[in-house]
């Protein structure tokens, strides 16, 4: 018998403690030994539940219990869960975890205590729910050199856009009912600001390319500027509009690598990712083109994943499991502007075919998008590819000429 403890019984430490349970047997062959679940840390009291004997509310139980093998971090955010973290390793404890923030923020200095204890730190849920993602990249792609991710990561900003294109929802209608439906927060700001997928796309990248990458070099938007006059320019130019978490290596060594909103075609596999599924594509050198597909969020798809990461501990007690990537610098991602995209532009102006002429002469030419009701000075184009900072400038002299600019959303190449 293994035991392991859980802390956290929100939303997915129920699920874990429910199929841990429920699959008892099958996880038993699967592991090779039998799982119990000795605590469960929460502040709240649960009296009527069927595992209420097993609660606690003191961490110290956990960390010095020598029974304990496993623990199961399902809590949520940065304190107290990075200190637990790090007390349970330290204390030769193996630590699972589905926390995404935790991972993206401190992944490499975690990594380095279950290396430095021998003791293993898996993460399978913190990226994609219940999609098989992180093993497959790090075991099963490992022959590749990966050349790009790209991925729709967040289940409540692709709820919302899915509403925008098939129901013309405006996205105030949208987002009310992803809250009403429990897809999205009373407060949404980590989704649809764009932070919990940029936390996904850090964690892929530093195991992708092996060196930390920190949200806060990541330059982020989110959809809140999307409207439907936006979505209705994408479908005329060929494609829809998701919210996608990009990381390509340069030729230099460094990465690019950004999470905002793009046009991405109605050919590519991602443009048909709808409602709350993830899609995340990844290209190596050698297999070309894999896109992993499947619910994101969720308490049993997320649980899941929890639980197969803690049957990967116990079947790697005597064996480390090889997972690992080095502390990041200033200098390794580039400055957002100097990647080479095309861009979508949404303007406004007193007189719009001198407008398009000037746009055109300035940016070498541009490609006229239109849409059923645009308002008489309304005018949208998309630019030739060329680098984000020359497009910045050349948008500033055209404003300068008496356009306003309402939107610029950037265009997927994948």
């Amino acid at each position: 018998m293994v035991e392991i403890a859980v802390m956290g019984h929100g939303v997915v430490g129920s699920g874990v403690v429910e199929v841990l349970t429920t699959h008892r047997e099958s996880i038993a062959r699967r592991a090779q030994e039998e799982i119990g679940i000795k605590y469960i840390l929460d502040l709240r009291d649960f009296p009527d539940s069927p595992y209420a004997d097993k609660f606690t509310k003191n961490f110290e139980d956990i960390v010095n219990d020598p029974e304990v093998r496993v623990v199961v971090e399902v809590m949520g955010g940065l304190r107290p869960a990075f200190e637990y973290v790090c007390r349970c390793m330290e204390a030769g404890k193996s630590v699972v975890t589905s926390n995404k923030e935790l991972v993206a923020t401190k992944g490499a200095e975690l990594l380095k205590i279950a290396r430095d204890h021998n003791v293993n730190f898996l993460f399978e849920a913190s990226v994609g729910g219940g999609i098989p993602i992180i093993r497959p990249l790090h075991q099963c792609l490992a022959a590749n050199d990966v050349i790009e991710i790209a991925g729709i990561l967040n289940g409540t900003t692709n709820f919302i856009l899915t509403k925008m294109i098939r129901e013309s929802m405006s996205f105030e209608d949208a987002l009310a009912l992803a809250q009403k439906l429990g897809y999205a927060e009373r407060n949404p700001a980590a989704d649809v600001e764009g932070h919990d997928a940029c936390r996904k796309i850090c964690i892929l990248a530093s195991l992708a390319y092996g060196k930390h990458v920190y949200p806060e070099q990541v330059h982020t938007e989110g959809i809140t500027d999307i409207t439907l006059a936006d979505v209705e320019y994408a479908e005329n130019w060929g494609g829809v509009i998701k919210l996608i978490g990009q990381v390509k290596k340069q030729t230099s060594g460094k990465l690019q690598i950004i999470v905002c909103p793009m046009f991405v075609p109605a050919e590519s596999q991602l443009s048909s990712v709808d409602d709350v599924f993830n899609g995340i594509l990844v290209r190596g050198d050698a297999t070309g083109d894999v896109v992993f597909y499947g619910k994101g969020a969720g308490k049993l798809p997320t649980a899941s994943a929890v639980v197969a990461d803690v049957i990967d501990c116990v079947k790697h007690f005597s064996s480390r499991k090889y997972l690992f990537w080095e502390d990041g610098s200033k200098d390794y991602v580039e400055d957002y502007m100097e990647d080479c995209v095309s861009m979508y532009v949404r303007a406004s102006a007193a007189d719009v075919n001198l407008s398009l002429l000037n746009a055109g002469t300035i940016f070498g030419g541009v490609t006229r998008l239109i849409r059923r009701d645009a308002t008489a000075d309304e005018f949208a184009f998309v630019t030739e590819k060329m680098p984000e900072k020359e497009i910045s400038q050349k948008l500033k002299e055209l404003t300068a000429l008496g356009v306003q600019v309402q939107n610029t959303i950037r265009l997927g190449d994948f």
